[in-house]
């Protein structure tokens, strides 16, 4: 049974139904509306805290999947489990594969950066300051990248940015 038809949630099942009938009136192919589906079951096990199983429909449809900007959600989607499971390289890799193919991407940005933020943290707790100011200026440059690509977003990055002084663009990755 595929999870649409699982769905409980009244926003689930909305969406679930609206989703099937843009894809009965848009023009596309067997395998991207197969990739859609995957992408839908994905994100609505990830929502459940599913990861696993949101993990192999996004496998899945990352095998159907063409598009290069919709690749780069699927990418995206699989980078933010892993980071939620702390696997912190593994989600670097998928927000980087992501950016690959789509650059204006600042949700993965901004997770890199926190990513980068959260490593600086740990290396100022061990008393590694070289690594700690190497992890906060790559934070600084991702969070600036970010923020450039959306300005209304990111307050706190910002507020960092400001406080810490590397709010100047003079930081380059």
């Amino acid at each position: 049974m595929s999870r649409s038809q699982k769905n409980d949630n009244f926003i689930d099942k909305t969406f679930t139904v609206l989703a099937d009938i843009v894809l009965k009136v848009l023009p596309t192919s067997k395998e991207e509306k197969e990739a859609f589906c995957y992408y839908r079951d994905g994100m609505s096990a990830q929502s459940e805290g599913e990861y696993a199983e949101a993990l192999e429909n996004y496998y899945e449809a990352l095998s159907l999947e063409e598009d290069p900007f919709d690749r780069s959600y699927i990418l995206y989607n699989i980078g933010l489990i892993y980071a939620s499971n702390g696997e912190h390289i593994k989600a670097l890799e998928y927000y980087h594969q992501a950016l690959e193919l789509n650059s204006k991407l600042p949700q993965a940005l901004n997770n890199i950066a926190v990513i980068y933020h959260y490593q600086g943290v740990k290396a100022a707790e061990d008393n590694k300051t070289d690594i700690c100011k190497y992890m906060f200026d790559k934070a600084a440059n991702y969070w600036q990248q970010a923020i450039y690509l959306a300005p209304n977003n990111y307050i706190e990055a910002q507020n960092w940015l400001k406080t810490t002084g590397r709010d100047k663009n003079n930081i380059v990755i």
